[in-house]
């Protein structure tokens, strides 16, 4: 059993067990670290996560899962840790229902996708749009595992960066300088109505944004992200979580759950973190996996915390309304899980308590009967965004969840005497549940204004403390936090060792 308090030069402590945190505990601890995580709820991972309730196994937040591929994040940590995941690929990552009722595959094929647009939205200026954005969408994903000290923050970063910076980098940095509207314009889109509606409802999915502010580089990715392999995890994304965990625990480090941290503060050595119920730790090195709203609050005697000018207020932040369905399998529903497992469903009405513009709905596999007690039933995850939570933290969910039930059913995903359960979870219980400012999760959006180099680096007092989490470079997703993780690695041992 470690000692709280005493500490060794090698000790670090990790708030948080989503993937961000997950990602540099286990690289620290297969370097020799003593690696403690505290994580607050009773089960790990964050909002990459799932859990039991009532017979079923629901998802705790995201529901897809890419970033395995080589050269990806993802792929690039279980090298590093030689970790294996029991991972499905799917043949079709997602269909989209558009406003206007149309329904349109979205392949991992390029050349099929682009077919499929072009007798959707028209073929002006689709294959072109897309045969950049998927060029873009690869020349980021090549160059964030290279660029692994993004953002600068000390000359020596700079240094690294020059020194791995190749003649496509520069190139291709110019277009951080544009947005997907400028993109849309070049290629004679932009009037469009009915494909920038598709764009858009898109890019709030993985950028939390709109084609007005959210940038070409990370733009394309976001739109691309179906043509890289989209996998499904069997049992629920608790089973991509948990083989890190055991990695971390069978290579000395400790996952501690139920430890809520109420406090952070440097005594001019050491960190210390006062929990709610299990006392103060202390380390030399501090691993930060929650939001920097919530790390504010936190940060107190001692503690030099230099990312004030980096939170978002929740006028610009999102958080969700999610919906847990179970449901009785039926071969009267025209949509089966076999044909897809993802739908993003354009809405074409007003739904109570909501003013998103579309559904997303993940379906749990056929063959993963694990997640369901009984045989022949299928686990729903939905959700939509909630924009400025703190203004929508809750309402009367009763209206909502009747016209959400509604919609699907009319789609052909269940009919209503087949659901057997159902839950839903406003702004309000996103904060409980995870801990986070006002329930706001999605990580920071994108903004114009603020370029890759300007968002918030993994340095978080120029000391020994460090962000990972979707609100430091680069955000969004579990490619994304996985990414930071690695970046807050490499950072702190080149700072110290």
């Amino acid at each position: 059993m470690f000692n709280k308090q005493k500490s060794s030069g090698k000790r670090v402590l990790v708030i948080g067990s989503g993937m961000g945190s997950l990602s540099t505990a286990c690289l620290l601890a297969k370097e020799g670290f003593e690696v403690v995580v505290l994580e607050q709820n009773y089960l790990p991972g964050g909002c990459t996560s799932s859990y039991w309730r009532k017979g079923f196994v629901f998802e705790a937040g995201a529901t897809t899962l890419v970033g395995l591929d080589t050269g990806m994040p993802l792929h690039y940590l279980c090298q590093q840790l030689g970790i294996s995941l029991p991972a499905v690929p799917l043949e079709l990552p997602m269909r989209v229902r558009l406003p206007n009722g149309r329904w349109i595959n979205k392949p991992k094929s390029l050349d099929a996708w682009i077919s499929e647009a072009e007798a959707c939205f028209g073929k002006q200026g689709q294959r072109q749009f897309w045969t950049f954005c998927a060029k873009i969408a690869d020349f980021v994903w090549q160059t964030s595992i290279r660029q692994r000290r993004f953002p600068p923050g000390r000359l020596s970063d700079l240094a690294w960066a020059i020194q791995h910076t190749d003649l496509k980098q520069i190139i291709n940095s110019r277009w951080a300088l544009s947005t997907i509207r400028d993109l849309l314009k070049k290629h004679g889109l932009h009037g469009n109505d009915l494909f920038k509606a598709y764009i858009n409802e898109q890019l709030l999915i993985t950028a939390q944004n709109t084609a007005e502010e959210v940038n070409v580089l990370f733009g394309s990715t976001a739109l691309c992200y179906t043509q890289s392999t989209n996998y499904y995890m069997p049992g629920g994304l608790m089973g991509m979580v948990q083989p890190f965990v055991s990695y971390l625990e069978s290579n000395g480090g400790s996952l501690l759950l139920r430890h809520e941290v109420k406090e952070i503060s440097h005594d001019g050595h050491q960190y210390h973190l006062q929990t709610s119920k299990h006392g103060s730790f202390a380390a030399n090195f501090l691993v930060s996996g929650i939001p920097l709203n919530n790390f504010q609050e936190l940060a107190g005697k001692g503690f030099n915390f230099r990312k004030q000018n980096s939170i978002m207020p929740s006028e610009r932040l999102n958080s969700a309304f999610q919906m847990g369905i179970a449901f009785r399998s039926s071969e009267g529903t025209s949509l089966q899980a076999k044909d897809c497992l993802h739908y993003q469903l354009h809405l074409d009405r007003k739904i109570s308590g909501l003013n998103s513009g579309s559904l997303f709905i993940s379906l749990s596999h056929p063959d993963d009967q694990s997640r369901s007690d009984a045989p022949c039933h299928t686990v729903a995850s939905v959700s939509t965004h909630v924009h400025h939570p703190e203004q929508h933290l809750n309402w009367d969910k009763q209206e909502t969840e009747d016209a959400v039930l509604d919609f699907l059913a009319e789609l052909g995903f269940f009919q209503r005497q087949d659901v057997v359960y159902y839950h839903s979870s406003t702004p309000a219980a996103w904060e409980k549940w995870t801990g986070r400012k006002w329930g706001f999760v999605g990580g920071y959006p994108q903004f114009k204004s603020i370029m890759p180099w300007q968002m918030a680096d993994s340095r978080l007092d120029g000391h020994k403390a460090y962000l990972v989490g979707d609100t430091a470079y680069p955000g969004q997703g579990i490619p994304g936090v996985t990414l930071g993780g690695i970046i807050a690695f490499e950072k702190l041992l080149a700072d110290w060792f």
